[in-house]
């Protein structure tokens, strides 16, 4: 048994040794491991934190163009709540076949949201945005007071009138538990490159 244990050894201890006294073969195989772990860390990260997503509908023009691809922050909003104007990502059902809609947030929870004469009305007040968006024609499920519970919220496309979104029955007021996250970085066109 002794016999056995220092023929396999041997072999090993000697590959252990020219280990040590090589430097060269020795930086390589640190150098395999950094590039290792620098993948398997940049895999988690994507998966878990972030997710690429293209813009599919005209909704958020000129603002974001169809075809753009942007990366969204899912680690957001598990440390803060969505605020108004925040652009976000969201499902209008749990089910994993949902399609992705990308809107900005205008109404919060506990607050009472309505459209009259085009424009949007926060708690019976003007809302005031700092984009120039145009003048709403179809107020839709919002042309009566709507109260927005605990979680829920209620988006627009900056297209105002070319945009499916809480103002339709289809969509409604958005769930917290179906936002996927916050759109964080455009990664396309190279030429409108950079953070939201």
């Amino acid at each position: 048994m002794e016999k056995f244990k220092n023929i396999l050894m041997s072999p090993l201890e000697a590959f252990r040794e020219k280990l040590e006294n090589n430097e060269k073969v020795r930086r390589a195989f640190h150098l395999c491991f950094e590039i290792i772990a620098a993948f398997l860390l940049g895999a988690l990260v994507s998966v878990c934190l972030f997710q690429s997503v293209t813009m599919q509908e005209s909704s958020m023009e000129p603002t974001l163009a169809v075809g753009q691809k942007f990366f969204v922050n899912r680690l957001g909003y598990r440390i803060s709540e969505p605020k108004r104007g925040d652009i976000v990502v969201y499902k209008t059902s749990a089910s994993d076949d949902a399609a992705l809609h990308i809107h900005r947030i205008i109404g919060l929870p506990g607050e009472t949201v309505q459209i009259v004469g085009g424009r949007v009305l926060i708690n019976g007040g003007n809302l005031k945005e700092t984009g120039d968006y145009p003048s709403i024609s179809n107020a839709g499920l919002a042309a009566s007071p709507l109260t927005l519970e605990s979680g829920e919220y209620f988006v627009l496309g900056d297209n105002r009138n070319n945009s499916e979104d809480s103002r339709y029955g289809d969509i409604g007021v958005i769930n917290s538990k179906y936002i996927v996250g916050k759109l964080w970085f455009r990664m396309s066109p190279v030429t409108a490159l950079g953070f939201l």
